[in-house]
């Protein structure tokens, strides 16, 4: 049977701050410029995720679109949405990773790939806002 490829788009709004404890608040400034504001600022992110599966000669569907979104709201939205990311995700904790779009990229892969049965994971779009987004695909 053929493989196909479908995409679905999820929103969470979320707060971060992007800033290295070891460092002077002046190097951060000039390395993070706003982004280094002390009590952070935020974004409606838009995240696409690109799946891809056999199409089931019975059903006629390449994915699960359900178990896809049950786990986009278990990894992604119920955890992420309304939250500040320094504070709730222990990777971005102080001293760890900053909260990038990349590194944002790199954990919800993390997250959702081994949660999605027969589907593959095939790419991960994160759009900050309407005019820049990352691309990530594994």
């Amino acid at each position: 049977m053929p493989r196909m490829q479908l995409t679905r788009r999820v929103r969470f709004s979320a707060a971060h701050r992007y800033h290295r404890p070891e460092w002077s608040e002046a190097r951060n400034r000039e390395v993070f410029g706003p982004c280094a504001n002390p009590h952070g600022h935020g974004h409606d992110y838009l995240l696409e995720v690109t799946v891809e599966g056999q199409v089931d000669p019975v059903t006629g569907f390449s994915v699960d679109l359900g178990m896809l979104d049950g786990v986009l709201r278990e990894e992604v939205v119920e955890p992420l949405d309304h939250q500040h990311l320094n504070f709730v995700v222990p990777e971005f904790a102080p001293g760890g990773l900053i909260p990038t779009t990349e590194n944002i990229l790199m954990l919800v892969w993390r997250r959702i790939e081994p949660r999605l049965g027969g589907a593959r994971l095939v790419r991960l779009r994160l759009y900050e806002n309407a005019d820049f987004y990352v691309d990530f695909e594994g």
